[in-house]
């Protein structure tokens, strides 16, 4: 696939370029919150029945924070992940990305906005299979506007940066499961975002990989300033937060710092969260 294809279309730019006029003085403001949201709820019709997936979460993260939101499955924290990351619209409730409501953006100011301040990593990876690693994390810069000869620079350095230099022509195929989130956490930061969001990160890797991607997400965290927030079941990212926060039932249960959390304290939380009850800690 050339990366021309790639390329947006005439209106496209067009519609993209007005939105960078309207949202750029906006986000240079800098506020001492990344993302706030308030009284967020969603629910999902499945036929008749109604889910509701978030129920009145409201939270706020600072700039430079290391978040882990974690829960059992089904208690609502990757769809609190799609609302931070605007792939998904609140029922009702407002989140706010650098004091920019999310819901007063057309689908093309929502577009710029992600592409120029949030960087994406999934636990699929979700490579473009026909694309060099190279390629892969060149793509976001497309969408950004930014011109070829700098888009490859930029796609080098970061491949260096994760440790992936010498393999900046190899496809997914030709990678291991590691090596893949490597190159889409190189692709994550293609455009200088302000905000990574990290979906299971670590979820399709083994002990030692997923270790090592923990490892380079924190040094991304506090040598770049990037707000990292991760949706995870790995215990393991503890160790990295600024601060866990608990979800169940599409509610926050508990935030607590990490200076006052343990393994083995957070174990005792995650069971109970499954349990439906909530244990001191000590």
């Amino acid at each position: 696939m050339a990366m021309e294809q790639m390329m947006p279309s005439g209106e496209m730019r067009e519609r993209l370029q007005d939105a960078a006029k309207k949202l750029e003085p906006m986000m240079q403001q800098v506020s001492e919150f990344i993302v706030r949201t308030r009284d967020v709820h969603k629910v999902y019709l499945m036929g008749k029945v109604e889910v509701r997936a978030l129920r009145g979460v409201t939270l706020d993260i600072k700039r430079g924070e290391y978040i882990s939101i974690m829960g059992p499955s089904g208690s609502g924290k990757s769809t609190l992940f799609n609302m931070i990351g605007g792939l998904d619209k609140p029922t009702s409730g407002s989140v706010y990305i650098n004091e920019v409501d999310l819901a007063q953006l057309d689908a093309y100011e929502l577009a710029w906005l992600r592409c120029r301040t949030i960087g994406y990593i999934f636990q699929t990876f979700n490579l473009i299979p026909v694309m060099t690693a190279l390629e892969n994390v060149m793509l976001p810069m497309i969408f950004a506007g930014v011109p070829e000869d700098e888009r490859r620079d930029r796609g080098m350095e970061l491949l260096k940066r994760v440790g992936l230099s010498e393999r900046w022509n190899h496809k997914p195929f030709e990678l291991s499961g590691g090596q893949q989130q490597r190159v889409a956490i190189a692709r994550a930061l293609a455009n200088d975002p302000a905000i990574i969001l990290a979906d299971e990160p670590t979820g399709n890797l083994d002990l030692r990989t997923g270790k090592e991607i923990i490892e380079l997400l924190k040094e991304l965290n506090q040598e770049k300033g990037v707000t990292v927030i991760s949706a995870t079941h790995d215990l393991k990212m503890i160790d990295v937060s600024d601060r866990v926060i608990w979800i169940r039932d599409g509610q926050i249960a508990r935030i607590e710092d990490r200076s006052k959390i343990r393994v083995e304290a957070a174990l005792e939380v995650e069971e109970a969260l499954m349990e439906g009850e909530l244990p001191d800690l000590p």
